[in-house]
């Protein structure tokens, strides 16, 4: 949850063209229907939580201001500064998961990121020698540090997430994400955004940009656990910086738009940087099919464990459903 999820925090801006300026309004929306969906499967399943429940409230927490920080940054720097500083998630994340989950990096892999790194700050230079960085915004160095911040906060979330669910089951993470993250959320909108959403007109323009957000960060949430629980935080975070490339892609093909050559050359760098750092050999991969399958079953008895502890699952109505198995064998 991601978050992180710098990249995707640029569409979070599309309704303030629109009049409409709630980045927690917006994530409201990924917060409920993620409650609704995940939540739903869970009472169906009659599951109990594997994992204490201020675990999951400090994650959403650390998700909701990491997406409101990194919004409000827009409103200070320009969107150059933004994608060079949510680099900044990299070294972060890398430093968490070495720290508390125990990864190990070798040479190639820090290799690995260091060229996908490398291929943003070569967008960046690209803007700079177009000269399409026309703004800075009001106050850059307070944008610089609320990127900074929020970079921070994502890399907090996705470790988190991490090793939460490997521990638990995705849909346990999703749908307590999506309860604590709702209440945060209409909380935060109470205080710092009633009187934006009372004053705004919501036609068409204003309330499509919101569905259409939500509903493409919902479907983001539900596929990061499985890539943090197949990958980990590391790899989910290189691959985000792609998105960057996207854009460029984007910019070209639907608004038409000139873009630099060193756009390609980066999009270029950050693919061979990925393929580095994800590559294995034989006794590597052996070891993460291993690991795969591994957290997959563990997954799957974790859910049977916890609907073994759901009361009434699995009982017979019949004189030995309060017996213990050898007592119930015994009296047949």
């Amino acid at each position: 949850m991601v978050k992180l999820r710098v990249e995707a925090c640029s569409v979070m801006i599309m309704p303030a063209f629109s009049g409409v300026n709630a980045p927690t309004s917006q994530s409201l929306l990924n917060y409920i229907l993620l409650a609704l969906v995940y939540g739903g499967i869970m009472i169906y399943k009659r599951q109990l939580l594997t994992v204490k429940w201020y675990y999951y409230l400090i994650l959403s927490i650390v998700d909701v201001e990491a997406n409101y920080i990194v919004v409000k940054a827009y409103q200070y720097t320009s969107l150059t500064s933004v994608m060079l500083l949510d680099c900044w998630a990299i070294p972060c994340v890398l430093f968490l998961t070495w720290i508390f989950l125990k990864t190990k990096y070798g040479l190639r892999k820090l290799f690995g990121v260091g060229i996908c790194v490398a291929g943003v700050v070569l967008v960046v230079f690209s803007d700079v020698h177009a000269s399409e960085r026309k703004s800075k915004g009001p106050s850059p160095l307070k944008g610089d540090m609320l990127v900074i911040a929020g970079a921070t906060l994502y890399a907090v979330s996705n470790v988190t997430e991490e090793y939460i669910v490997k521990k638990s089951s995705r849909i346990e993470v999703m749908a307590m994400l999506g309860v604590f993250g709702a209440i945060i959320s209409g909380i935060q909108i109470s205080i710092l955004e009633r009187e934006e959403l009372r004053s705004t007109e919501w036609n068409a323009s204003a309330v499509l940009p919101f569905i259409g957000f939500a509903l493409a960060m919902f479907l983001f949430y539900s596929t990061v656990p499985i890539i943090l629980k197949i990958c980990g935080a590391t790899m989910l975070n290189l691959s985000l910086l792609t998105s960057d490339m996207w854009a460029v892609l984007i910019r070209i093909f639907a608004y038409h738009e000139k873009v630099d050559w060193m756009y390609f050359v980066a999009f270029a760098g950050t693919a061979i940087g990925l393929i580095i750092y994800s590559y294995k050999g034989s006794r590597e991969a052996a070891e993460d099919t291993a690991q795969v399958a591994g957290a997959t079953d563990e997954e799957a008895a974790t859910e049977n464990r916890m609907a073994e502890r759901v009361p009434g699952a699995g009982e017979d109505d019949g004189p030995d459903s309060n017996k213990s198995p050898s007592e119930a064998a015994t009296s047949r």
